[in-house]
This record gives structure tokens, sequence and C-alpha cells, in this order.
């Protein structure tokens, strides 16, 4: 029997029960599609914590202040004595940029619309060591820290909300009970990962205004966060110990256990991220697999129904002289049939899904190439070993047994 009978046969005997063979396949093509959403929704994550990583930039230090108000012998934890000393090349000669940040919270308004964000006090050169970019307007300028001018840059999603769409530049808005001038807008890039809420969320306002007039009981002179970037990622390790020595000197700590500041890697955050990302994905992808093995199941059992079913026609081609490997082959076609089918309907699905879920989500969806081609793959492998069974049991149909059975 040659390759165009074998498929001829195969269509024929999967014709012959259209509803049994329609149930078959729709396990297989759930496995399939399941899997592969599953596999898009943890490379999409990846995806993101990369992307947003990169934007922010990938040899960042983030020094963050300890939650209690002083240390041992009364200084602040963070202060610009500190920022002034990192900022010193022969103390620190692997640091390219150090940017203090003080951190408040305020409502803004504009007209009648108000949204309660995160004000970060910073300094110009916050922009280029955030690896960010402007939308619209200008970024702080030194002129701006020198007047403790009254002046604020939006986030993306912060500018939308309060504006709706309008050009917030040059609006006035009212921070807490402070009136400031909208000067930039910046351009999204998506949640922060180790520096504090989303980079889209936030106001950005001068450091000496902020520590004058929106801080609170802060004290003038201090910090709650010190961004560090590092001249490159080659010299992360060593921007890393010498800003971790240099303010262990000044703080009069002995060790990190007993200092009252932190200091992190962007990275380290972004690979542990992805590493819980990968573990759930294959996680998930290993319950989704289950559904394959149901579908795989399914098929064995059709191909066993069809072969009890089948007995006399098994015999009688036995009798006018089809060979073992000729019967075996018959079912083999079937059951891969069934799989292709079953495969390349359920990457149609995978496919419908990721152009759909990501707008019911909110959540990326990335099904790499190998995976499209690796799905019809698999499910013709699955069908194939559950269908060897079957198979083998119809070729060793004794013909004279087989024309017997009614």
């Amino acid at each position: 029997m040659n390759f165009v009978q074998l498929l001829r046969s195969a269509l024929e005997a999967v014709r012959w029960n259209r509803l049994r063979s329609l149930l078959t396949i729709l396990g297989i093509v759930i496995g399939i599609a399941t899997v592969m959403l599953t596999v898009g929704l943890g490379e999409g994550a990846q995806a993101k914590v990369a992307g947003e990583i990169n934007a922010l930039g990938s040899n960042l230090l983030v020094v963050t202040s300890s939650p209690f108000g002083s240390s041992s012998n009364g200084q602040v934890n963070l202060t610009m004595s500190d920022v002034k000393a990192l900022q010193n090349h022969t103390v620190a000669p692997d640091l390219a940029q150090v940017v203090p940040i003080v951190t408040t919270s305020a409502s803004l308004t504009y007209g009648t619309t108000s949204a309660t964000l995160q004000i970060q006090g910073t300094t110009p050169s916050w922009l280029t060591a955030r690896s960010q970019s402007l939308q619209a307007g200008r970024f702080l300028d030194s002129t701006d820290m020198a007047n403790n001018a009254d002046v604020v840059v939006l986030g993306a999603t912060a500018a939308q909300t309060l504006f709706s769409g309008r050009n917030p530049v040059g609006q006035q808005v009212t921070v807490g009970s402070l009136p400031m001038t909208v000067v930039g807008v910046l351009s999204p890039v998506g949640s922060g990962t180790g520096a504090g809420a989303s980079e889209d969320n936030l106001a950005i306002v001068p450091l000496t205004t902020s520590q004058s007039s929106l801080s609170g009981s802060t004290p003038d002179n201090s910090v709650q966060q010190i961004i560090l970037k590092a001249t490159g990622s080659s010299t992360l390790s060593a921007a890393y110990q010498e800003a971790d020595q240099e303010l262990l000197m000044l703080q009069g700590s002995t060790s990190a256990s007993s200092a009252n500041f932190t200091i992190t890697a962007e990275q380290t955050i972004v690979n542990a991220a992805t590493s819980v990302s990968s573990t759930l994905t294959a996680l998930l992808a290993g319950i989704a697999g289950v559904s394959l093995l149901v579908g795989g199941i399914g098929v064995m059992n059709i191909m066993l129904v069809s072969v009890a079913e089948r007995t006399r026609e098994i015999g009688l081609r036995k009798a006018i002289g089809a060979r073992r490997r000729d019967i075996s082959r018959q079912f083999l076609a079937e059951a891969t049939f069934l799989g292709f089918t079953g495969g390349a309907l359920g990457v149609g699905l995978g496919m419908i899904g990721k152009v759909v879920l990501p707008k019911l989500l909110s959540d990326p969806i990335s099904i790499p190439a190998w995976a499209t081609g690796g799905a019809i793959v698999v499910a013709i492998v699955i069908s194939l070993v559950f269908g060897v069974y079957p198979a083998v049991r119809a070729a060793r149909l004794s013909p004279i047994d087989a024309l017997r059975s009614e």
C-alpha cells in the first residue's frame, strides 16, 4: 500500500466516524493551544521585564535609606553630604552619575481633575541616569535647582490622567497646595523594577523645591534614595563596592548588617523576576501538558474502538494478502492524521488567543516561532505514540479469528 492509498484510507476512516474523530481532535486542539498560550505568557512576561530594565539601564544601583529614622549616633541615614562624597571620582572612580531622590506623595489637581501621585524631587541628571526621554517639553535644569523653581515634569500616564490628551506643557497644576507649572512630559516606559512606583505615573520636581516645600518634616539635607550609574556593566561590581565602603565609613558602620542603608542592583531584581517567571512558565506548561496527555489517550481510545469495529475488515484484508506492516501503517496513518489536524487547529486557536487575550489580561503574549512548528510535531508524536498499541494489536489479529468475529 503506497502513501496515497494510506492517506485515502485514513481519511475514509475518519470521515466514517466524524463525531468521534472530532471529539478526539478537540482534545488535542485544547492541549496544544493551552501549552502555546502558557509558554507565550511566560515569554511575554520575561520580555516585558527585560524591556523595562533595558529602558532604565542595566548598570544601575539604588541606594535606599533604612526605614528607621536615624542611625545609632543620631545621623540621618542618607544626606546630600553622602551624595557629594560619592560624586567624588577619587572616592568612587567607577560611578558615572550620582542622583539623589526625595520621595513624597501628594495630590495633583488640574481644574476638576485630581490624582494622587508619587512626587520625586531630584536633579537634572535623573533623566540620563535612568535612560529616559521626553515626549514633550523639557526636563529640569540647573536654573530650576538654583531658584527652587515651582516646575514639574509628569510621567506619561500622569499627564494622560490629568489632561486627557491635551498638551500639558505650560499648564499650571496644584501639587498639594503649591501651584506649579508643567514644563515637560516623560516618554512612556512601563512600571519600574526597583526604584519605586510606575515610571509613567509619577511627577518629577527640582530637589531643592521638594526639600523646601513638599517634604513635610523631612530635614532639608536628607534623601530617601540615591541612584548610582556605573561607568559600564563591567564596572557595576566595583561601583557597588566603592559606594558601600564609602557610605559605611561616612555613617560609622563596621559592616553591612549594621548599616542603615541598602544597595540593590536593578539587574539583580530583573534576574530574580525572570527566574520566577521561567519557573512559573515551566510549571504551568507542565500542567497544560496534562491536557495533551488526555488528548493522546483519546487517540488511543478511538483507535482501539476502530480496531474492534473493523475486525472483519482486517481479517479480510489479511486473507487476500495484506501484511502486518500494511495493517499497522493504516492505523498509524489514521492516528497521524488526527494528530496533525488537532495540532494545526490548536496552533490556529493559540494564534487567535495571542491576539485576543492581551486585550483582556493587559499582559503581552509572545509565542516564539519554534513553539508554532514544535506544537504540530508534538501533536503528531503524541498521536503516533498512543496509536502504536492499537496498530500493533490490529496487525497481530489472526485472519481466521478476525473473519469469525461478529
